[in-house]
């Protein structure tokens, strides 16, 4: 038995990095996982691997700035599988890494648009879905230690992370008595795409900088996350909700 048999899950950005490695655990615990993301060449990829280890996926094009995007994958996910159980929202852009006198207006609004604006898409369509439900769902949302300290130099990511918490915090109170729990998982340094940008492949200067900031001293694994996410979504976490998790190796402590 798997911790989520028979459940459909949702998981935007699911294409790569954090996203991948969490639509492959959650089909391992036995979930059917809907991969939504903009990356079609790498979510195929996705779907390829989950099928080859026996579990039940599928990928949709959505662009999660574009909400009739996010509420059509909803709705016609509702209507194939009569519910949608859970969603990892992870879909996520890093924005360039300057001081905020040098920080591009245009940069500032994408970075915006993509971490936060797309997660209120997400929820909003979520939570509208999950109302009709019996037994209302479970939606984990990928905020960073970055939503709950700062990083000069990263003022529209920091921002956006930081809205994440706080929509979190606050769908959670607002739908805590009708069955829909929400919470955050908030990663440190994961080995990612994401990252690679940041620091280049072979820039070992910059990550023995942020190691030094890791008292587990080792950038973590992408399956890492992936496993509090499953966690989150499963029924062990079932008196959690409003819940911005660390998941960092120590950092944020």
């Amino acid at each position: 038995m798997g911790l989520l048999d028979e459940k459909t899950i949702l998981v935007t950005g699911g294409s790569t990095g954090i996203g991948r490695a969490t639509a492959q655990i959650l089909c391992r615990e036995g979930a059917r996982v809907i991969i939504a993301d903009v990356q079609d060449k790498e979510g195929q990829e996705t779907v390829s691997l989950i099928k080859e280890d026996g579990g039940i996926a599928e990928y949709h094009h959505v662009d999660v700035t574009q909400y009739q995007d996010v509420r059509r994958v909803v709705q016609d996910t509702a209507a194939r599988y009569t519910k949608i159980d859970g969603a990892f929202n992870n879909a996520g852009i890093e924005g360039p890494a300057v001081k905020i006198l040098d920080y591009p207006a245009d940069e500032w609004e994408r970075v915006l648009r993509v971490n936060l604006t797309g997660v209120f898409n997400c929820i909003k369509c979520q939570i509208e879905q999950m109302l009709e439900q019996e037994k209302g769902g479970n939606i984990v949302s990928t905020a960073s230690v970055a939503g709950l300290t700062g990083f000069a130099g990263s003022a529209s990511y920091n921002a956006s992370k930081h809205g994440v918490v706080g929509l979190t915090k606050t769908v959670a109170l607002e739908y805590a008595s009708r069955g829909i729990r929400v919470n955050a998982v908030c990663p440190g340094f994961i080995e990612t795409p994401m990252l690679n940008r940041l620091t280049g492949d072979e820039n070992n200067k910059i990550r023995d900088k942020m190691l030094g900031r890791v008292p587990m001293k080792r950038i973590a694994q992408p399956s890492e996350i992936g496993e509090a996410a499953a966690w989150l979504l499963s029924d062990k976490s079932s008196y959690m909700t409003g819940v911005a998790m660390p998941v960092d190796g120590g950092w944020i402590a």
